[in-house]
């Protein structure tokens, strides 16, 4: 990706035992999310993701007993890219309409890139 691109982050909880589906719809929504302009779709299942005193990413999206933190972000060219791909995919009668987790307690945004090395 260039640095003048644009990153779609997100964290949510899933439980363990959706693993398999999970990594499923992620496959599948990886490949609508590069149809519509991401230039990468990146999922990552939680490893060595601590619980937090104050803050930590399981308190973010309130981890219960039996799920996994997933990390996950989709790079795209631009903000302009992102806005225009995400309502093509929204739209686009392929993208999963039952999801194997919690969408309530999904945290996302957008960010420019700052650095990338």
């Amino acid at each position: 990706m260039k640095s003048d691109g644009y990153i779609e982050g997100f964290l949510l909880a899933v439980p363990n035992a959706n693993k398999e589906a999970y990594r499923r719809v992620a496959a599948e929504g990886a490949k609508l999310f590069m149809a519509h302009g991401a230039t990468e779709v990146v999922e990552c299942w939680g490893d060595d993701v601590p619980e937090g005193k104050l803050t930590s990413m399981p308190m973010a999206v309130q981890c219960r007993d039996g799920e996994t933190v997933v990390f996950s972000w989709i790079g795209w060219p631009s903000r302009e890219a992102r806005d225009a791909g995400m309502r093509a995919v929204m739209d686009d009668p392929r993208f999963p309409q039952e999801m194997p987790f919690d969408g309530k307690r999904m945290i996302f945004g957008g960010f420019r890139v700052l650095v990338q090395a």
